[in-house]
């Protein structure tokens, strides 16, 4: 069961996957559900094919519009709808695969979304992402400077 850290109890979580992540996204949509957070499952509802592209510029605008919430995102890998939603300047999407990979996502890159594949990872490992990503803060300090470089665009 995730501990709920006073961080998070006022937080939105969007989710939002593709087909291939759609059974992913109902477990940690029901394990968060049943720690009392506050979530919004933006889609896919059916296991028709969609594109991730999609779902993940969906998941990006409704963070643009609550800049206090995180973002979980699922597909097959991971990969696609991570690379989809990190082409919108005030995403920071991490691919990760273990607690290590989700802790330092937020300590040192202040990871508003989180992306998991579920063909690569196993379901609990998957929650136990879940709740590191939520309860982990960012911590500031020499990383500020190189968090607010990910904004920028480079031409």
């Amino acid at each position: 069961m995730l501990e709920i850290g006073n961080n998070i109890m006022s937080q939105k979580i969007f989710l939002a996957s593709d087909h291939g992540g759609l059974n992913l996204k109902a477990a940690i949509l029901s394990h968060l559900e049943q720690a009392g957070l506050l979530c919004e499952d933006l889609g896919p509802y059916t296991s028709e094919s969609v594109d991730y592209p999609d779902f993940a510029s969906k998941l990006a605008y409704a963070l643009h519009e609550d800049t206090n919430a995180r973002g979980i995102l699922i597909c097959g890998s991971g990969i696609g709808i991570s690379i989809a939603a990190n082409r919108h300047s005030w995403i920071r999407a991490a691919l990760v695969h273990d607690e290590t990979s989700a802790r330092l996502c937020r300590q040192h890159n202040d990871a508003n979304v989180l992306a998991l594949g579920e063909r690569l990872t196993g379901e609990l490992t998957a929650l136990k992402c879940v709740d590191v990503f939520l309860n982990t803060n960012f911590d500031g300090g020499r990383h500020e400077g190189r968090v607010a470089k990910l904004s920028n665009r480079v031409t």
